[in-house]
């Protein structure tokens, strides 16, 4: 009997138990679906972290205070406070590393802001004159504060795109006085919108003089971080050396071992991140393939079920001249129907929801993109189709080696 009549005799056998059969392959499903949903969702995820780093720009360098191993994040980056840079410490970088376009220093706090009869919790971010060229970035309406308001702990702010809309509404912000706790600043400019950058909304935040919201808001002399921009990416190694270096040479530190900062730059941070979402994302796709393990045995159970539910059946082909062989395929043909069609189903049912988050993550204003590999969709059919094979040869080996006369005495 050639292979055909296998097929089709094996999907005889599937569609007289066709509840059976469907929920054998519902473990399959659920397996392979995951595994793709998973590979989809974090790859993703993954462009969506990388364009947010990379909406900061990659000709950056971030000098962080407190020191890390070259591999790992300093202190500052759990949330540990470190008061070890200064405002100087920026102006000297701008000045004396010849590399650095420029620089900025900033502070960050979460203040209410009211103006007449509105109140809004935001982010106020106190920085330099220079963040304008450092960011890459520019004022919608008005302008930024200047060099002198940075020095003169002017009371001014610049407000995010959608701070101004949401406490303003359509007025002109422009020479406005607004509240923060009982500092009144004046409203001098609003910011071109800029969305969501390193997963923070900048369109919500609003920007004061460094030296304001040290002294007036904070009580604080030093700096959160400091952030520069370099001329060339070129020379990105050789302004990493001399800015830590400077750094070294101003906090008279002789050891690295000593260091109190951390310099990192994007293309690092970039590199950072891909290694860890890969590995992340491989490591949930794997956790994701015990349930195929789980699908593969249900299925050997089910199969071996059937086997014996049909142990007349298979005693009177063997009368009639079955022979070994033609048990072995067909029984080993209807695991592999059934993982197979269970495997494409996976695949479809598991692209449509990865379709479905990505939809939903843009509708959110996240940048998500929809990646759904052929390398995912074969390993997801290849696994299916193994899984078949492997599973359903057991049941279908004892099938073949039923003794006919003990078969057809079956009960």
């Amino acid at each position: 009997m050639n292979f055909g009549s296998i097929i089709k005799l094996s999907l005889v056998g599937l569609k007289a138990n066709k509840t059976r059969s469907v929920l054998t392959m519902l473990g399959i499903i659920i397996g392979i679906s995951a595994v793709i949903i998973i590979m989809s969702v974090g790859a993703g995820a993954q462009s969506l972290i990388l364009s947010q780093v990379e909406k900061v720009g990659s000709n950056l360098i971030g000098i962080l205070p407190g020191a890390s191993a070259e591999d790992g994040p300093p202190a500052a980056a759990f949330g540990i406070t470190v008061t070890t840079l200064r405002y100087e410490d920026a102006v000297a970088l701008a000045r004396q590393v010849p590399e650095v376009a420029a620089a900025a220093a900033f502070v960050r706090g979460i203040e209410t802001v009211s103006w007449q009869n509105q109140q809004l919790d935001t982010t106020f971010v106190g920085t330099m004159a220079s963040y304008l060229d450092v960011e890459d970035t520019e004022v919608a309406m008005g302008h930024f504060f200047s060099e002198s308001d940075e020095k003169g702990i002017a009371r001014v702010a610049v407000l995010g795109s959608a701070l101004a809309l949401d406490l303003f509404g359509g007025q002109d912000p422009l020479g406005q006085k607004i509240k923060i706790r009982r500092e009144s600043f004046e409203v001098i400019g609003v910011m071109k919108a800029r969305g969501t950058v390193a997963f923070e909304n900048v369109d919500d935040q609003m920007f004061i003089p460094l030296f304001s919201a040290q002294k007036l808001l904070l009580g604080i002399n030093h700096v959160n971080f400091i952030r520069t921009k370099i001329g060339s990416q070129a020379d990105m190694d050789l302004a990493i050396l001399e800015v830590t270096e400077l750094l070294r040479q101003r906090h008279n530190i002789s050891n690295p071992v000593e260091d109190d900062f951390s310099v990192r730059n994007q293309a690092e941070a970039l590199d950072m991140l891909t290694t860890i979402t890969n590995a992340l994302k491989f490591f949930l796709a794997a956790i994701a393939a015990i349930s195929l393990l789980v699908g593969g045995i249900g299925i050997m159970n089910i199969m071996y079920i059937a086997v014996s539910e049909r142990t007349r059946e298979i005693g009177l082909r063997k009368a009639v001249g079955a022979n070994r062989s033609y048990l072995l395929k067909q029984f080993l043909t209807e695991a592999i129907i059934i993982t197979m069609t269970g495997g494409v189903i996976g695949i479809i049912f598991g692209a449509l929801i990865s379709l479905a988050v990505a939809l939903g993550a843009n509708y959110l204003g996240y940048n998500w993109e929809l990646i759904i590999t052929l390398p995912s969709v074969l390993v997801g059919f290849i696994l299916s189709t193994a899984i078949g094979l492997i599973f359903g040869y057991f049941p279908a080996q004892k099938a073949a080696a039923l003794d006919p006369i003990i078969a057809l005495r079956y009960e």
